[in-house]
């Protein structure tokens, strides 16, 4: 049977707030522990109003305390953000705490625009070339310490010490994602939710450039997708016009908070805004179990994925609780 997860951007809902928000996600997360999911992760997105996940380290430890069984993880820390020695540190905390129950999944994108993305990094040099490469490097040398004799970080160690870093993910919506995450060996989170490129092709690419590390033997691929089950078709589909007038805000730059179905069955859409849900709805599973149940079974049988994780983007915290409800019965 292939693994269950979440992933959860903490969305904030119209008339509501991002702390509620935050609060809904260590809801969500008791919820799935208990649903028998086998990993939950948390995304990093910096000046969106959708989103309330700026801080996925802190959001970690939070839901790690508050559940027992699930792995715990960032999906993920958006390592051109972030200085390689402060990810390794705040992640050998967690390990150190939560001891087989973090993941470490890393992003090539800042996860925001390029106003926030320079305040975020100001102070660390800004480069217009893709810099990930460097950075990660950079990660696994301070984890293994192989920096030579002479080197500045010769004698730099991340802390608590004694403590591994976490099992590392990278996450990627392209086929160079997925060359990356299998030349570097590390397991491959793809983002099928979002992505253009086929998910089919870029796992095929992930396993055709797969190189055995100390960390993974072999490959491991996640398909990320957008699901919103109820108990029937009928009612899955009103959930998820909130989903489709998102699409419809985001792809003009407004990242508010989501609407009611109510409020997004009202909106005026025009025929271009219908052709950007018609699209993306061939990416959403929307419907009862057993429709959800023959497009999960079909895209698994498509990519090949060991594991699917599963983000649900709706109005009502109770029924995106329901939801997975119904989704961890399909995969008991």
């Amino acid at each position: 049977m292939t693994a269950l997860s979440v992933l959860d951007l903490s969305p904030v809902c119209a008339g509501s707030t991002a702390a509620q928000a935050l609060h809904d996600t260590l809801d969500l997360a008791r919820l799935a522990d208990g649903l028998g999911f086998v990993r939950y992760w948390v995304a990093e997105h910096h000046n969106m109003p959708l989103i309330a996940s700026s801080a996925p380290e802190i959001m970690i430890g939070q839901i790690a305390a508050a559940t027992r069984n699930m792995r715990v993880g960032s999906g993920g820390i958006m390592l051109p953000n972030h200085a390689p020695l402060m990810v390794a540190e705040r992640f050998k905390v967690l390990e150190a705490l939560f001891p087989g129950r973090i993941d470490l999944g890393l992003g090539r994108a800042p996860g925001t625009d390029q106003a926030t993305s320079y305040a975020l990094r100001r102070r660390q040099g800004i480069s217009e070339e893709d810099d990930f490469l460097d950075r990660f490097s950079e990660l696994m040398a301070l984890e293994k310490r192989n920096f030579p004799a002479g080197h500045p970080y010769h004698n730099v160690r991340a802390m608590p010490d004694g403590v591994a870093l976490p099992p590392i993910y990278l996450l990627g919506s392209s086929d160079y994602s997925a060359r990356l995450a299998g030349q570097i060996g590390a397991a491959f989170a793809f983002a099928h939710h979002f992505a253009t490129f086929p998910a089919d092709e870029a796992m095929r690419i992930y396993r055709d450039s797969f190189r055995p590390s100390a960390a993974h033997a072999k490959p491991y691929a996640i398909i990320g997708t957008h699901a919103v089950v109820a108990d029937t078709d009928t009612e899955a589909d009103r959930l998820a016009a909130t989903v489709d007038l998102n699409v419809v805000r985001r792809a003009k730059g407004e990242m508010l908070p989501l609407s009611s179905p109510e409020d997004a069955l009202a909106f005026d859409y025009t025929p271009v805004d219908r052709a950007r849900i018609a699209q993306n709805r061939t990416k959403l599973s929307v419907g009862s179990p057993a429709t959800v149940k023959a497009r999960f079974d079909a895209l698994i049988e498509a990519t090949k994925a060991d594991e699917v994780m599963v983000t649900t983007m709706i109005y009502d915290h109770g029924a995106r609780k329901h939801s997975y409800e119904l989704l961890a019965k399909l995969f008991a």
